[in-house]
């Protein structure tokens, strides 16, 4: 996608003829509700959501560690966390402070895309302050805000579940909720005209990188994965 829409290729000039049929109301979407839904992409209404949750996983992590350390207590193994670890400390402050950055690091690879590839945005958005569009900052804001909060709840729920896999109905429907809120999202950025549609094709794409490399620091740096392998090993 980035390929044709820097060298102009037969994908971008389809790209620009449906951006222009949507923008025009050619999907049936109210512009109010679009405006809504594209409104969800600002790091002032993303920001504060994930911060919630961040905390929320945060107190989730401490607790079961200080339930864990109470239960080493308990049976005489205080001194040996690594017992009930899998060898690994849990460190269960990494998944939110990840979070965060992950976060943190979208305009740091959105901003320089945009000024390289310098794509013009919608005739709607001629005569605006800057000529890059590709990526959606917007896009890639609400996939990576919304998305990492899912993540951290899934996280956050497999912990109260003594590290059982969170597939239970609550989570598949944050999971499920996030992905048409990004899909309302991506609509309402194309609808009002502010991006073009491969705009927010590339940002999803984008996002999916850094949730990956949130999922990975996770499992490598806070213990979990450790843990989850060596209680595995114990039980066979």
């Amino acid at each position: 996608m980035t390929w044709q829409v820097a060298d102009h290729g037969p994908l971008r000039t389809l790209d620009e003829r449906l951006g222009r049929t949507v923008a025009a109301g050619g999907i049936g979407i109210p512009s109010g509700l679009a405006e809504f839904f594209a409104d969800l992409g600002n790091t002032v209404v993303a920001l504060p959501v994930l911060a919630v949750v961040m905390v929320w996983a945060g107190w989730q992590g401490w607790r079961g560690r200080q339930v864990r350390e109470v239960r080493q207590g308990q049976r005489g193994e205080k001194g040996d966390r690594g017992a009930d670890d899998g060898g690994a400390s849990v460190r269960w402050w990494v998944p939110s402070l990840a979070a965060g950055l992950a976060l943190a690091v979208v305009p740091a690879l959105v901003v320089p895309l945009k000024l390289w590839i310098a794509r013009p945005g919608p005739p709607q958005m001629a005569g605006g302050a800057h000529d890059g569009f590709y990526p959606s900052g917007h896009g890639a804001t609400a996939a990576v805000a919304y998305g990492v909060a899912a993540l951290l709840l899934a996280r956050g729920r497999r912990r109260t579940r003594a590290d059982r896999p969170a597939t239970g109905a609550l989570t598949l429907t944050v999971a499920a909720g996030v992905a048409l809120l990004n899909l309302g999202v991506g609509i309402g950025l194309v609808r009002r005209g502010y991006h073009w549609p491969l705009d927010v094709l590339g940002s999803w794409c984008l996002a999916g990188v850094l949730l990956a490399v949130w999922c990975a620091v996770c499992d490598g740096w806070s213990g979990a994965g450790a843990s989850r392998s060596g209680n595995r090993s114990k039980t066979q």
